[in-house]
């Protein structure tokens, strides 16, 4: 089942979070936005309240919440409810997939990923952004877990165990920027973005085939 009790019960306090952490936020951002390619059909899947869909210029957001698509289609995307395990669209639909935020959330990531590769174009690009589980922020957020209304019943991944299960979806090629250095309260403008992962809690995958 989908995980959306809390993004319905708390969607003020999700978007709260984006004006408290902007740094952070302005830096994830922008780390992403060196994995999306300029052209083409976008689409995001999980797209809660459409953060990211927007300025990256996405143009659908699939998400199981209904009350974060009312903010994403205020946002201006074309919304669609459901889940990211059975995506309501023909193959090769689409020359983008982006995943935020969204990976430790699915209850099926195999699933998840083998969705995307099937809307995918054959030369589609699938952009995931996510705190490693292995980083300082993913240790902290899962120490803490039990506090946290959204981080409650997630499960977060490693990079090498996601790109694994991206290499059983089918995806052969990876691309990886990474971002956030401090914890979220020390953070006091822009963090940098590098290529690589392994010291940055916030990495984004560009996954083809």
């Amino acid at each position: 089942m989908p995980k959306t009790a809390p993004f319905e019960a708390h969607t003020d306090r999700y978007e709260d979070w984006f004006e408290a952490h902007d740094d952070a936020y302005r830096s994830e951002l922008n780390a992403l936005r060196q994995l999306i390619p300029e052209f083409g059909r976008g689409i995001e899947i999980g797209v809660g309240s459409a953060r990211f869909a927007a300025p990256l210029e996405l143009d659908v957001g699939i998400d199981p919440a209904g009350a974060m698509l009312e903010h994403a289609q205020a946002r201006g995307i074309d919304v669609v409810r459901g889940v990211a395990e059975s995506l309501p669209f023909r193959d090769e639909s689409f020359d983008t997939a982006l995943i935020v935020t969204t990976i430790c959330f699915v209850d099926d990531i195999p699933q998840t990923l083998a969705e995307a590769d099937r809307i995918l174009t054959p030369s589609g690009s699938l952009v995931i952004g996510y705190i490693d589980k292995d980083s300082p922020v993913g240790r902290k957020y899962q120490e803490k877990k039990a506090q946290n209304p959204f981080y409650r019943d997630a499960t977060f991944v490693s990079t090498d165990e996601l790109v694994g299960a991206l290499e059983t979806a089918g995806f052969t090629d990876f691309e990886f920027v990474q971002t956030i250095y401090h914890w979220l309260e020390e953070i006091d403008g822009p963090e940098p973005i590098e290529d690589g992962y392994g010291d940055g809690s916030f990495v984004g995958i560009k996954a083809t085939r």
